[in-house]
């Protein structure tokens, strides 16, 4: 089946109206991208990232739009005809909706439903791990294998701070180990830490969500309640949590976020940290890591190694 793409511009400020009129007018299914709300987003979550990426927000720059996927069967002309038309007469009343201006795009016929998966490819890191989606198969038989349902959330391994974690992972995992990550997310270091030989793992996020998500890629690789535990608190702020997370200790602890939180969280980390342990932070911009450096050592810990990719760094300190 041939599918019509139809955009429809206007203005923030006249998302809802539209949408409205569109659903009166029978036209009941559509996206709508709202700079305001995307604007919104960020200014709402500033702390958990340092970095937009630059090319997303130039996308999102005052565009507001609405779009409609009809199907080109023997009602299409009718149904184009008439969305003209009404778009027309709603223009012609309502000055404030912006341009209204209607633009289309032929798209070919795709099994929607799967069409996404050819996104995401295995990801090779280091000498020993491979990062796969769920349902790909073919896998090089020398790798460890990571599986992910990259559809649950983010933390899908493609991004540098991801890597530079799961590097220092092979250095630091010898076997055995009890490992913990704060800010887990997909569950993705707590579940290479167990491939990699941890006896146990942690993931710990402030997002209930994470808490099952993280689970789910648990199972994908095989590993149930005995070897990874997810839960959802704040290790800052809730002094309950972070003394019941932290009794015995643990050998690697991870924390794959964003500067401003690990600088907040590191006078913690030391309680987590058993002897010869090492904490393991990334998501640090270039500009932002002698900062960290300086937090990292303020609060007894000894920086071991030092990773980089791009504009990101990577700590590996041990307490003194």
């Amino acid at each position: 089946m041939q599918w019509l793409e139809l955009t429809v511009k206007t203005v923030s400020e006249g998302i809802d109206t539209l949408a409205e009129n569109l659903t009166a007018w029978g036209f009941d299914s559509f996206l709508i991208d709202d700079s305001s709300d995307f604007q919104q987003f960020l200014e709402d979550n500033t702390a958990y990232w340092d970095y937009v990426d630059e090319d997303l927000e130039k996308k999102m720059q005052n565009v507001s739009q609405i779009r409609l996927y009809l199907e080109c069967d023997d009602t299409l002309p009718q149904r184009l005809s008439l969305l003209q038309r009404k778009l027309a007469e709603l223009k012609s009343r309502n000055n404030r909706l912006g341009s209204l201006e209607l633009c289309s795009e032929n798209l070919p016929e795709e099994d929607w439903a799967n069409s996404w998966k050819k996104n995401y490819q295995p990801i090779p890191v280091g000498e020993k791990l491979l990062v796969t989606p769920y349902w790909i198969e073919d896998v090089p038989a020398d790798r460890i294998v990571l599986k992910l349902d990259p559809g649950l959330t983010f933390g899908t391994g493609a991004h540098e701070t991801t890597q530079m974690c799961m590097l220092a992972l092979q250095d630091y995992v010898k076997g055995g180990e009890r490992a913990v990550d704060l800010g887990s997310g997909s569950g993705i270091l707590s579940i290479a830490a167990l491939l990699l030989g941890a006896k146990t793992s942690v993931g710990i996020d402030i997002d209930p969500k994470a808490e099952d998500i993280a689970r789910e890629n648990a199972a994908l690789n095989g590993f149930k309640a005995d070897r990874f535990s997810a839960v959802t608190g704040n290790v800052i702020s809730d002094r309950k949590t972070m003394e019941a997370l932290s009794e015995g200790g643990y050998d690697i602890v991870l924390a794959n976020i964003v500067a401003d939180v690990i600088i907040s969280m590191t006078p913690v980390v030391p309680r987590f940290l058993r002897k010869d342990a090492v904490f393991i932070c990334s998501g640090i911009l270039d500009v932002r890591a002698r900062e960290v450096e300086q937090t990292l050592v303020k609060n007894g810990l000894t920086i071991e190694k030092r990773l980089s990719m791009g504009e990101w760094r990577c700590f590996c300190a041990k307490r003194k």
